[in-house]
């Protein structure tokens, strides 16, 4: 026999106990404390169903956070003449060995957050992922420098491979300012908002979005929806140079913030390298937030939506045991029924079983001494279109039409 032709048992899937059980005093404490669990269980289903939902729909926007970017700003020299005890050294003009110069290095790393587990702590990133444009200007007199006084760092497009710092090497033995722009690489991406919406919400950066829900929020809690058509904004006396009119309409929000959104101001890092002196034992910090996806917090989400297999079936089984006990119950209050009313007058018993037998009998052949008239009503109106007027008619065309068949064959 072809095993995927076999039936499957159908598995049990309730586990209410019957009635008779819960209400009988011998069993009172026992299925108040079985129903409880019963009610608590789905509780607890519908609460990991909701949260399934909403844990779902975070990862779909992909969860945020804000850390700290350290950056380090320090130099070296090489080639001076308080290296070589205050004498000039030998210059090789083709190696450039001896010749006056400096290195300035910028770095930079995301400081742990704090009260985390290792096993939680995201891969590393690189300082050059963490900033989209970097310049750094070197004040300089281009006549005696004429190697180019602006280097520029442009993230996007860059062959190499992601970077923990930057090092520029000049020649020179004079004091020199230095000047870094840092553009960082938000997301969401970040926007300055315009001095004049700025006042209004009462924040400088954001992103497009939070820009947006923060206009609504000012919306909602000052009233200014229309009170016939809600899609309808009124403008406030705030408002009205933003709106440019006294009202405007829901969808036009997107457009109207986009107006209000520049690129945000760089971080300015000052630096001054001095090679006539030895460089500073320890490094300039600088501490900036910067926002990023939230890696560790959706690796912890998608594994909650990951359930184990041995858990779901650890469940079922319990599910299944649980289930056949219920069963079990209700066969064994059946049987005890059944004895007790057998015991009590076994002649009566017997009778009425008889008469409920030879009753179910009749309505399922139909005939007996009551005539069919135990069968159930719907099926005695059904019966009445077998004795239509061509019935008789249609039966024997049928039976010529299948002898003819059986003929051709």
């Amino acid at each position: 026999m072809d095993p995927s032709k076999i039936p499957k048992k159908r598995k049990l899937t309730d586990k209410a106990i019957p009635n008779v059980l819960l209400e009988n005093p011998e069993f009172a404490q026992d299925s108040k404390m079985y129903q409880s669990l019963l009610e608590t269980e789905r509780k607890l289903d519908w609460t990991m169903t909701r949260k399934k939902v909403e844990i779902q729909d975070a990862l779909s926007r992909t969860p945020t956070t804000t850390r700290t970017l350290r950056i380090f700003l320090s130099n070296t020299v090489s080639g001076q003449v308080w290296q070589n005890g205050g004498e000039p050294s030998t210059t090789n003009f083709e190696t450039g060995e001896g010749i006056p110069a400096w290195q300035f290095r910028i770095e930079g790393r995301l400081l742990e957050v704090a009260n985390s587990r290792h096993r939680n702590l995201a891969p590393t990133r690189k300082f050059s992922t963490l900033i989209k444009k970097m310049v750094i200007e070197l004040e300089r007199d281009v006549n005696l420098y004429p190697d180019g006084n602006i280097v520029e760092w442009p993230r996007v497009g860059h062959p190499n491979s992601p970077l923990d710092g930057f090092t520029v090497r000049r020649t020179g033995d004079t004091p020199t300012k230095i000047r870094v722009l840092l553009y960082l690489n938000h997301f969401p991406e970040q926007y300055k908002l315009h001095p004049e919406l700025a006042n209004i919400l009462g924040i400088k950066e954001e992103s497009r979005l939070g820009v947006i829900q923060a206009l609504w929020s000012y919306i909602k809690l000052n009233g200014l929806q229309d009170k016939v058509d809600r899609r309808i904004i009124r403008a406030d006396d705030k408002l009205k140079p933003i709106f440019g009119g006294d009202g405007i309409s829901f969808q036009m929000l997107p457009d109207l913030v986009n107006r209000f959104l520049v690129v945000p101001d760089p971080i300015v890092l000052w630096y001054t390298v001095n090679p006539g002196a030895p460089p500073p034992e320890r490094p300039q910090a600088y501490d900036v937030e910067v926002k990023m996806e939230d890696a560790a917090m959706k690796g912890r989400m998608a594994a909650m939506l990951q359930s184990s297999k041995e858990s779901g079936a650890t469940l079922m089984k319990l599910d299944e045991e649980i289930a056949l006990l219920a069963q079990s119950l209700h066969n064994s209050h059946v049987k005890k029924v059944f004895l007790e009313s057998f015991a009590k007058d076994p002649a009566k018993f017997i009778q009425t079983w008889l008469e409920s037998q030879s009753r179910d009998l009749e309505s399922i052949l139909g005939s007996g001494p009551t005539e069919g008239l135990t069968v159930r009503q719907e099926e005695l109106r059904r019966s009445e279109f077998f004795q239509l007027p061509w019935v008789e008619e249609a039966v024997a065309i049928q039976h010529g039409t299948n002898l003819a068949a059986r003929g051709m064959q």
